[in-house]
């Protein structure tokens, strides 16, 4: 069984992309940080490798998707409130970052998301309670 979740997510200027989401709130584990890659601390057991283009290839084989042109991995995350979902979206915005959607409402569960510096796309989602059963 798994007890943590490392995403590995190429990126372009990786200094930028540190600064993109330390904006947006997220810390750094410093043991893991070099200059190809960085730790990036989302929740106790959830970490989000980022990787200099040139790192994150001594990993795969095959080529980079260019995030900007293509999906490659959409990353969802839940908060804690519809507020929070906005105030990470708009932090998002802020950092340089973009939407590539509207604001979905589902009643019981609340989503927006962003576009990171490298297209990366992040949904955020509140869920408030159980989906509705037909």
């Amino acid at each position: 069984m798994a007890t943590n979740i490392f995403i590995n997510l190429p990126v372009r200027d990786l200094p930028a992309s540190v600064r993109f989401f330390t904006h947006l709130g997220y810390s750094f584990n410093q043991h893991y940080t070099d200059d190809g890659a960085t730790c990036m601390i989302v929740a106790e057991n959830i970490f989000v490798m980022l990787l200099t283009e040139q790192r994150f290839r001594t990993f795969t084989p095959k080529t980079i998707a260019d995030a900007r042109t293509s999906t490659e991995v959409l990353v969802c995350l839940q908060v804690a409130s519809r507020d929070a979902v906005t105030t990470l979206v708009n932090k998002a915005i802020e950092a340089g970052g973009s939407t590539f959607k509207e604001p979905q409402d589902h009643g019981f569960m609340y989503g927006h998301g962003f576009q990171d510096l490298d297209g990366h796309l992040w949904e955020i989602i509140y869920m408030d309670k159980a989906p509705p059963t037909s």
